[in-house]
């Protein structure tokens, strides 16, 4: 017997949420909110109207902030990946922290709403316990994976891997 076999790859997906200000652009749009900040904070401040200018300042902060906080949240990813040896779904927060789910094709049910609503959930069931993914992707992405899923379910419990 040959010991070079490879394992069968019934499904392998990461999931990431959607990000479309990248670092250059991020960098336009902050000199661009902090420029006019300045511009109006000055204008106050030679007016006589001194507090203003630091109420700028703070927007300016404010948005930098707000920024920075959606960067991190797109860091989350999940990556399912199934092979003859069962599904493993592992979740990376925005801090880096993993989780690692170990699950049983042949019990697995795919649960999403057919047609998918904003507030529809990718629900993966076995053994009465549930988990949820892909809860940053737009409804109709969840139902794309959710059909994706199913089918790779399928193909592992026929033994048919294409």
């Amino acid at each position: 017997m040959d010991d070079t076999q490879t394992e069968t790859v019934y499904f392998d997906a990461t999931l990431r949420p959607h990000r479309s200000l990248d670092p250059r652009g991020f960098l336009l749009v902050m000199v661009a909110i902090a420029g006019g900040g300045f511009t109006i904070g000055f204008a106050f401040f030679l007016a006589g109207a001194w507090p203003v200018a630091g109420f700028c300042g703070l927007e300016v902060l404010l948005i930098y902030i707000g920024f920075k906080m959606n960067f991190r949240e797109g860091r989350r990813c999940e990556h399912l990946f199934m092979t003859d040896d069962g599904l493993n779904v592992s979740k990376t927060e925005p801090n880096g922290k993993t989780h690692i789910y170990k699950l049983e094709p042949t019990w697995l049910r795919v649960l999403m709403e057919n047609p998918p609503r904003p507030g529809s959930r990718l629900l993966l069931t076995s053994h009465g316990k549930a988990l949820e993914i892909g809860s940053f992707l737009l409804p109709d992405e969840r139902l794309e994976v959710a059909e994706a899923l199913r089918d790779a379910v399928y193909r592992y419990r026929t033994g048919h891997p294409v």
